[in-house]
């Protein structure tokens, strides 16, 4: 055999073989809520550098999520930010129910955009000085649902409810806040720890909502249980938790 013509097989085993390896690349799908944006684009990278798994990301709304799911979307994992969402799947069967895990807490706050700096302090400084406010749309996004049970319990949710823009997911609620769209908003503390034009002006107490937990799950109709599992369980390591704090998420302990 001619030395052009043993370059030449040697070329396409060499280039089969990348393109084997290429199409063999594991590549898991995880739906995450919106507020998880930043933590988890941090830590994907050095997961895939480790574990040679591929990561994609369907941030959003964690009630449009849940639909999604139902209505057959391929996910492999699924980290909601409120367990409601997590419960209507486990219900449905749709989850490998002992894969579910309380991941993480937050905190709910209320920003305010700089330009209000000096008027408003706190969510009576909103009524008193009838100024807007945006929340998550309430049947599907949690934080506008714990926004709603705060302001109910604080017996304030009927003189604001006429003020309230209604947004697809609390990172909308933040953008409209920092860019001077809306006076106010209430989202989680983790979404504040990104605000450049807001400040937190205040923290709800915890009595006045349910605790904001982040469930995770795997989906029962993933065909990459195994590789969903091992990105589930790197969130639960020292080096992904010290990320989520670092966004101002609470370690679920």
């Amino acid at each position: 055999m001619s030395m052009i013509l043993i370059s030449t097989v040697v070329g396409t085993l060499v280039g089969c073989s990348k393109q084997d390896t290429k199409n063999t690349e594991e590549e898991v799908t995880v739906s995450a809520a919106a507020s998880l944006k930043e933590s988890l684009e941090e830590i994907e990278p050095i997961f895939e550098k480790e574990s040679g798994i591929k990561v994609t990301f369907n941030f959003g709304g964690s009630g449009t999520l849940q639909k999604q799911i139902e209505e057959g979307a391929p996910v492999d994992l699924f980290i909601s930010a409120g367990k409601k969402q997590m419960d209507q799947l486990e219900n449905k069967n749709l989850i490998v129910n002992d894969s579910r895990l309380d991941l993480l807490k937050n905190e709910l706050v209320l920003i305010v955009s700089n330009a209000n700096k000096e008027e408003i302090k706190n969510v009576n400084d909103i009524i008193s000085k009838n100024k807007d406010m945006s929340i998550g749309t309430v049947e599907s996004v949690p934080a506008g649902q714990y926004a709603k049970e705060a302001l109910t319990k604080l017996n304030l949710w009927n003189q604001i409810e006429n003020k309230l823009i209604y947004s697809k997911d609390v990172k909308q609620v933040a953008y409209y806040v920092d860019n001077n769209e809306v006076t106010s908003g209430i989202v989680y503390k983790s979404d504040a720890m990104e605000l450049k034009n807001s400040y937190i002006a205040e923290t709800f107490d915890k009595s006045t909502h349910r605790p904001i937990v982040y469930p995770c799950a795997l989906i029962s109709n993933s065909e990459k249980k195994e590789s969903a599992e091992k990105f589930m369980e790197y969130l639960k390591e020292k080096e992904s938790m010290n990320i989520f704090e670092k966004h101002g998420f609470n370690i679920n302990k």
